[in-house]
């Protein structure tokens, strides 16, 4: 995810004229079909339609946002430059309706979220630029706590940087039915499970294909063979 300020933002941060706010996008399952749904919500009151720079594409959408006190916190969005997986806490509002809605009627774990920071003047209440993307991954936790009475329901998710895709080994092996995927007409790997079986003659011996962890087989061949020729050079 490449991060680039506007030259409209940078003029407001020379002229020390803006105002902050956090945008966070959220894209989760429907329990029922399985469909993408998404939800937003920006740190301050009221609904607002907001230009962001969609951190996949790099393009400007209009998303709308939510307020009215559903985003209460976002933690330190960590500033690395190498590929260390970030990793993010997210506070929302259990009392927003909207909020449980969005925990409690959709699945919410390994959904994706987005975070945003969006400057605005202060003179107009306007927003100076598309807000620019400071984090994207998923959700690893969303845990739906009910609190006692007079006790603090919020909230808490837990996300973690899309960089974590990098640390995922790739369980595919090579073999003939991996190679038919990518390609039906793909004939390379297909002796791939029985090569080693495979009865080699090298004068009157046979034998498989051995390798360095021993056995009896190609590599012994292999070595009475260069020791017979060894014979013969020293002959000459």
């Amino acid at each position: 995810m490449t991060r680039a300020i506007s030259a409209e933002n940078f003029a407001a941060l020379t002229d020390r004229r803006l105002v902050a706010r956090d945008f966070i996008w959220f894209v989760v399952k429907d329990l029922v079909t399985d469909n993408p749904v998404t939800d937003g919500y920006w740190s301050d009151v009221g609904n607002i339609s907001a230009d962001v720079i969609d951190p996949d594409t790099g393009s400007v959408a209009t998303r709308t946002f939510y307020g009215a006190g559903g985003l209460i916190s976002i933690s330190d969005v960590p500033l690395v430059s190498n590929l260390t997986v970030q990793h993010v806490t997210v506070t929302l509002s259990q009392v927003s309706d909207r909020i449980n809605d969005l925990v409690r009627g959709y699945e919410c774990k390994q959904g994706r979220v987005q975070i945003f920071r969006g400057l605005f003047d202060p003179a107009t209440r306007a927003q100076v630029a598309p807000a620019f993307p400071r984090f994207a991954g998923t959700i690893d936790e969303a845990p739906i706590t009910t609190p006692k009475e007079g006790g603090s329901g919020d909230v808490t998710l837990t996300c973690t940087g899309n960089t974590q895709e990098l640390t995922r080994s790739n369980p595919d092996t090579r073999s003939d039915a991996s190679q038919k995927v990518r390609d039906a007409s793909d004939d390379f790997l297909r002796h791939t499970a029985t090569v080693a079986d495979w009865q080699l003659f090298w004068g009157k011996d046979p034998g498989t294909i051995g390798s360095k962890s021993g056995g009896s087989g190609g590599s012994s061949l292999a070595s009475r063979a260069l020791a017979g020729a060894g014979a013969v050079l020293g002959r000459v």
